[in-house]
């Protein structure tokens, strides 16, 4: 018998895919401009979120987008209540997605050492 899907998930992704839908539609800080909501994580209860998000440009400080994030999230959970059918409608806190930076600089290493082992051949 196949695992079902958790329902904490399933609701994880509906909650990024309304909550995504808002922050291009309806939210109007610049500090948002470049921002997107990576990933949901769900308490078992269903009574509290963690939003992660990243920013498009890796070089940009993410502390700005996540303040407007948290400054606004009261205002995201009443619009979320309103498209859900839980009983409950989550509190929820942003968090900046560092795995994007991390598989960024990763990259950049690999690559230095490919350059690196290229560059340091015999040349016969």
């Amino acid at each position: 018998m196949p695992k079902e899907f958790p329902r904490s998930r399933r609701i994880g992704e509906q909650v990024l895919r309304v909550l995504s839908t808002m922050l291009r539609r309806e939210m109007n800080d610049p500090r948002l401009a470049d921002v997107s909501l990576t990933d949901v994580e769900l308490s078992r209860d269903l009574r509290h979120a963690r939003v992660y998000f990243s920013v498009l440009h890796p070089d940009t400080d993410p502390a700005p987008a996540g303040e407007a994030l948290n400054r606004a999230a009261g205002r995201m959970r009443h619009h979320l209540s309103e498209q859900l059918t839980t009983r409950s409608t989550p509190e929820l806190k942003f968090f900046y997605d560092e795995a994007l930076d991390r598989g960024i600089r990763l990259t950049s290493l690999i690559d230095r050492v490919n350059s690196s082992a290229s560059g340091s051949g015999d040349g016969s």
